[in-house]
């Protein structure tokens, strides 16, 4: 007899609200149509909250007491934490909602509004959310990038493949194509090892140096393999790695 298989694992939603009653309020509705809850009744609480914890939503006010909706969400986009946020406020006017959309915002619910609505609109984004998370091939390369080239090899990212001057076309794993895509839009900079790791596994990725180190040595190896030389491909010991095809700096070996 097979187990079941798991219960799909309830969205976590963060309720930034400085009105305790009505973020308690919000709570219930929300544990009650199947998803968790954290409330911070202020925006740094949240910043803190997210800079340690994955969450699947904000629910975020506009007027809280230390500061803006508006200002954490710019911090937090600023910080690498991407996080679908529905503001959540009683300013109704048109240039406010205006400013959150265009802040990346997913959607704007003003007050007083019914729980059946909020439950709703909290699905439709999660929805849009994992829709657009399918095209993710890492957190920086989607299936539809367009190919590049990185020393003299030609990266298709919608076939996971490297194809080398031979012709020989080689399949590659995720978090290498992940990399080398980042480097290659980071062309002539240093990058530090903590944000190649973020910018390709995620913020909240608890992924170790050495690790990353590993991928890179799997790399090296593809290339030499095929011939290549990976001489603009460099490590910048204790920081990083520079990718300088164009020769526009002197760092690393």
């Amino acid at each position: 007899m097979t187990n079941p298989p798991p219960p799909d694992p309830k969205p976590l939603i963060i309720i930034v609200e400085d009105e305790a009653e009505l973020a308690v309020l919000i709570s219930t509705h929300l544990e009650r149509a199947g998803m968790r809850v954290q409330i911070c009744n202020r925006a740094d609480h949240a910043a803190k909250f997210l800079k340690r914890n994955f969450a699947n939503l904000l629910l975020l006010d506009i007027n809280l007491p230390d500061r803006s909706g508006f200002a954490l969400l710019e911090d937090l986009k600023a910080a690498g934490i991407t996080v679908p946020a529905i503001f959540l406020t009683g300013n109704v006017e048109e240039t406010s909602k205006v400013r959150g959309l265009e802040l990346g915002g997913d959607d704007y619910v003003t007050k007083p509004f019914s729980f059946p609505e909020l439950v709703a609109r909290i699905h439709a984004v999660l929805r849009r959310t994992e829709i657009k998370g399918d095209q993710n091939l890492t957190k920086n390369v989607r299936v539809s990038d367009e190919p590049f080239d990185f020393c003299g090899a030609h990266v298709t990212p919608k076939r996971l493949e490297i194809t080398f001057p031979t012709g020989k076309a080689v399949k590659l794993g995720r978090k290498e194509l992940g990399i080398l895509a980042y480097l290659d839009a980071n062309q002539g900079q240093v990058i530090t090892r903590k944000a190649l790791i973020h910018a390709v596994w995620g913020v909240h990725a608890d992924v170790k140096s050495r690790s990353l180190d590993q991928y890179v040595v799997k790399i090296r190896e593809l290339f030499k393999e095929h011939g290549l030389d990976l001489g603009p491909f460099r490590t910048v010991h204790g920081i990083g790695y520079i990718h300088d095809p164009k020769g526009v700096s002197s760092e690393g070996e």
